[in-house]
């Protein structure tokens, strides 16, 4: 701060400022009046001389009147502040131009080259240089050197309003701000600089000068975007719209590949019509699974780009069903089928298509020979639209009473067909009855031995019995009927007799439900409701057609229990994976992970009656979707509310498999998984461009100065002047009581009255 005297003209009149108002008005019009008395004067040269005696003896008697004086202040002027700012986001990595070195240290090397500048102005401003990333930190040339910048984001706005915030308690006041940047924004000022952000520029107050870093000529191809929904229904179409950005790939054609956690769904081509020019690339898909999915979509790296992370991007995609569409297929018309029937075409969640065989050519129609084409209308099978063309459009396929050896409506020639239809994802339940389980195709191939999750096991027993729900399916969701086990137990208790069942033996990872009371097979209840796993499907028999029994109690008296409508809406629920219907959720949070952030998981576990499970034991593993590597691996504990979240390092990018399984007191409670995707870049490495457009805005709405070049001037930079603030005391010396002051007023004063005189005046 340097101090030095200055001095201020002032009224030392002791007449408040009403009064002096008030008699200097009152001179004024005095004044008026005088000159106003000769307008009538024939000689102009007597008329201006009046004028301007008159004119001149006002201004002494308003000189003695406002008593002018001197006062001499000692002030000093404070330095003011200007904030150096430097871009530290990762774009600033990037090279300035083709095989030079980075936007960062040119930036470093022209800060070095200012700083003799800066230490000349020394005496009136205090230059800062701050770097953000976006939060403000102090920095040096020597700091931008050895520090890479590897900020995820640029927000050009925060950091000019932090650097103005700072301006409000410190004694410095701020001058102006230099702006070093590539004006990669993807903050506030992505879009642009319109109106409403010109107005916020503006109330800054200060002017902001910017220095755009970097050149065009670079050779880069990225992916800019991926649009596309956050859900998709399964089975039913969508699409994306990949924006291909290229930078000196005028007339070349390149591969844009569309990748579902590893696998090659789609590939198309694109070419770029100008060596700065992006393409959208459409690619519309069906999605066969409902689940969350990682889904990537790559260009070629090619050896003369800038960066080559922003080929990549991948993206997460939820799945769901719009409706379940479910297959039904009866070997012959029975009131299993119709009460099976009847409940799918009330559930509004369903969209039901069902095919039962009337008669078939071993059948005696009861028609004349040669008559039962034209006596008996009925439409053929459609065996190959359904099983060959279409099996992939149905979420579930029931099967029920279906053994026909009658080559016309077999379906022997489509075993592979369903079973690759299960092993890709579908849902398949078999029940039992008079032709299936091998009672009425002991002779011929059953086409669905490969996925049942029984075998054959003898000829029926046709005793009635009451069904008894085993250990397992007093946990599982299919058979939950009740607010816990004990309930739902009683609830199979109390349902109805069934005269009779097939006998079939479940397979070794098969989990059996219900099972005859008394009948045994090889030493184990002969299983009536069995489920498994069959590769990403599931599979379901019923070894009875007389599942109908169950509804009676449902219906009588008015009972509001609907125990049947329940069974088989659990049974549906648990063939296509309902997330509701698992005692294990397991979420990525979020699905969508930046580059370097944490892969967060959320695990929410249930016991068998659907209640927290606190202190389940858990095991989620971090699973690479492309090639099943197992990436990381924590087991933790649930907590009171049967909640767990927990956080793995950040991996490389790419797509995972967010794997789970809970355990308590030594007992299974189910398994689960999510998708996330690892993005390879964020928003900072996905555009290696220079946006000196908006840097110029920024200095023109401000009123800055735009540099287009690191070669300028500190002295060329617009900054406001330092404020001057009194130091000492000050003294007032009058002007009006000089002597001659007076007599200058006497002299006009009396030489305008001789004149007026002379002239013949009053």
């Amino acid at each position: 701060m340097e101090s030095h005297d200055t001095w201020q003209l002032v009224s030392l009149s002791p007449l408040p400022l009403a009064a002096l108002v008030g008699l200097v008005i009152a001179l004024v019009l005095g004044v008026v009046f005088a000159c106003w008395g000769v307008r009538n004067e024939v000689s102009p040269r007597r008329k201006w001389l009046m004028w301007t005696l008159r004119v001149f003896a006002g201004v002494c008697a308003l000189f003695f009147l406002l008593e002018p004086g001197l006062r001499r202040l000692q002030v000093a002027r404070v330095k003011s502040r200007v904030a150096v700012l430097v871009d530290r986001s990762a774009s600033m990595s990037f090279p300035v131009e083709p095989r030079a070195g980075s936007r960062n240290e040119a930036v470093a090397g022209a800060l070095e080259a200012l700083m003799p500048q800066f230490q000349a102005l020394a005496d009136r401003y205090a230059f800062d240089v701050f770097g953000f990333d976006p939060e403000l930190g102090a920095t040096t040339p020597e700091q931008l050197r050895a520090q890479a910048p590897r900020a995820n984001r640029t927000d050009l706005f925060a950091a000019l309003r932090a650097v103005k915030a700072g301006d409000s308690g410190g004694a410095r006041k701020l001058a102006g701000v230099i702006l070093f940047s590539d004006g990669t924004d993807n903050a506030d000022l992505a879009s642009g600089l319109g109106e409403r952000p010109k107005a916020m520029l503006a109330q800054l107050g200060v002017p902001v000068s910017t220095v755009v870093v970097g050149k065009g000529g670079l050779t880069d191809l990225s992916i800019d975007a991926v649009k596309v929904d956050d859900f998709a229904f399964v089975r039913n179409s969508i699409s994306a719209d990949v924006e291909v950005h290229a930078r000196g790939f005028k007339d070349q054609a390149v591969q844009v590949v569309l990748k579902r956690e590893g696998t090659v769904i789609a590939t198309k081509s694109t070419t770029f019509a100008s060596n700065d020019d992006t393409q959208t690339v459409k690619f519309t898909f069906t999605p066969d699974q409902t689940g969350r999915f990682v889904y990537t979509v790559t260009v070629p790296t090619y050896p003369e780009e800038v960066v080559a992370e922003n080929n990549t991007r991948s993206f997460a995609l939820k799945v769901i069903r719009d409706r379940v569409r479910v297959l039904l297929v009866a070997g012959r018309p029975t009131w299993d089928e119709r009460f099976l029937r009847g409940v799918l075409r009330q559930d509004a969640n369903v969209e039901l298509i069902s095919f039962y065989i009337l008669r078939n050519g071993t059948d005696d129609s009861g028609v004349p020979m040669g008559l039962e084409q034209q006596e008996l209308s009925l439409i053929p099978f459609p065996r190959d639209e359904i099983f060959q063309k279409k099996i992939d459009t149905f979420d579930v396929i029931i099967v029920l009473n279906f053994g026909h050896e009658d080559s016309s409506i077999s379906l022997s020639q489509y075993q592979r067909d369903i079973e690759h239809y299960v092993e890709q994802g579908g849902a398949f339940a078999y029940l039992g009855g008079d032709r299936s389980f091998g009672e009425a195709q002991s002779m011929s191939i059953n086409p669905f031995e490969r996925v049942l999750p029984v075998s054959t096991a003898g000829q029926g027993d046709f005793n009635a019995f009451v069904a008894k729900l085993t250990e397992a399916g007093a946990r599982h969701p299919i058979t939950a009927l009740g607010a816990g086990a004990t309930s739902s137990e009683a609830a199979w208790a109390a349902f109805p007799s069934i005269p009779g069942m097939n006998l079939t033996r479940a397979r070794a990872d098969a989990t059996v439900l219900l099972a005859h009371p008394t009948v045994m097979i090889d030493g184990k209840p002969a299983p009536l409701l069995t489920i498994a796993e069959q590769g990403r499907g599931r599979v379901m028999s019923i070894s009875t057609d007389a599942t109908w029994y169950w509804a009676f109690p449902s219906h009588a008296g008015g009972a509001p229990t609907r125990n049947y409508e329940r069974f088989w809406s659990n049974a549906i629920r648990w063939l296509v994976r309902d997330p509701d219907l698992t005692t294990l959720s397991v979420t990525a949070d979020p699905s969508s992970v930046e580059p370097g952030k944490p892969v967060g998981v959320v695990v929410v576990a249930r016991l068998p009656d659907y209640q927290p499970a606190p202190g389940a034991k858990v095991s989620v593993e971090l699973v690479d979707a492309d090639d099943g590597r197992v990436i990381a691996q924590q087991t933790q504990e649930t907590g009171a509310d049967g909640t767990l979240r927990v956080e793995f390092a950040p991996p490389p990018a790419g797509a995972y498999k967010v794997n789970a399984r809970a355990t308590k007191d030594e007992k299974s409670l189910g398994e689960g998984s999510d998708a996330v995707a690892v993005r390879s870049v964020g928003p900072e490495l996905a555009d290696a461009r220079v946006n000196a457009t908006l840097l110029e805005e920024i200095a023109k709405a401000t009123g800055g100065t735009f540099f287009d070049s690191l070669d300028f001037k500190a002295t060329d930079v617009p900054l406001r002047e330092p404020p001057l603030v009194e130091v000492g005391r000050s003294r007032d010396e009058a002007l009006w009581d000089r002597w001659y002051w007076l007599t200058l007023l006497i002299v006009l004063l009396g030489l305008e009255w001789a004149v007026r005189r002379r002239f013949g005046y009053v």
